[in-house]
């Protein structure tokens, strides 16, 4: 078992585009629907596999290109450590107090290790200056405890 780490910051309304973050259904519309929808499903079918939006469920970055992880740990302390650092690095961006304050902050990152260490996924989320979101995910692989099926991204 190993952790990957991912990150993304970018405009809020981007973030809000929730078709782009599921992936498409199994199945494509059925012969004879609407012009609209299945437009509509062979853009999401395209941008999903490639897009750096964060996915609406934290194992599916496991889907994501392998560009996309911006680290791989055996350790979850390790993982968490990097979460943590990230953490810092924007905390001084995050929209509210609250979240800026330190000792919050290392509660996170502990409760991070905890869930890694039980091969949990880890996904936190953020308001940064309007209007822009961070998203920080740390998905455990080989196998994901959620969707053991998802490949790792790295082979």
């Amino acid at each position: 078992m190993h952790h990957h780490g991912y990150l993304w910051a970018g405009p809020k309304e981007r973030f809000d585009q929730e078709a782009l973050r599921r992936p498409p259904h199994p199945e494509p519309p059925p012969a004879g629907s609407r012009p609209e929808l299945i437009q509509r499903y062979r853009e999401v079918a395209a941008e999903f596999p490639t897009s750096d939006l964060p996915p609406l469920e934290t194992a599916y970055w496991l889907l994501k290109p392998d560009s996309l992880v911006r680290g791989t740990w055996q350790d979850a302390k390790e993982a968490a450590s990097w979460l943590g650092e990230r953490l810092a690095e924007y905390a001084p961006r995050f929209a509210s107090e609250r979240d800026q304050d330190a000792s919050r902050l290392a509660r996170l990152m502990s409760s991070a290790a905890e869930q890694l260490h039980s091969s949990a996924d880890v996904s936190y989320g953020f308001y940064l200056e309007q209007p822009s979101f961070l998203h920080l995910a740390v998905v455990t692989c080989a196998p994901n405890r959620a969707a053991s099926a998802l490949p790792c991204p790295l082979g």
